[in-house]
């Protein structure tokens, strides 16, 4: 489990946050956001499966869809209805996979 200190962002940090994180947008909620295309959908469920388990060992679990071979994640702490550094760090996590 995750024992850091949960931090909500400023706006200003956001927008620096999201600076090194290609593809991902705020959206209404603030949530952070971002779409993810695979070539089929064993390809996108597989991806699911990492960030699944990604997201347990950081006790911070997003919000998604799945349809086809198109995930739609959005990261926000339902706590504090905020972005904050969990969700920042998670998104980078997310990117990283990807890129795998």
């Amino acid at each position: 489990m995750n024992t850091s200190k949960t931090i909500v962002l400023s706006q200003e940090e956001i927008n620096d946050s999201l600076k090194s994180l290609p593809g991902w947008t705020i959206v209404k909620g603030p949530k952070l956001q971002k779409r993810f295309e695979f070539k089929n959908f064993v390809q996108a469920f597989g991806f699911m499966t990492k960030v699944a388990l990604l997201a347990e060992s950081m006790d911070h679990h997003p919000e998604w869809t799945n349809i086809y071979r198109v995930v739609v994640i959005e990261l926000w702490r339902h706590a504090e209805c905020a972005i904050t550094n969990k969700d920042i760090e998670l998104a980078t996590k997310i990117n990283q996979l990807f890129s795998e």
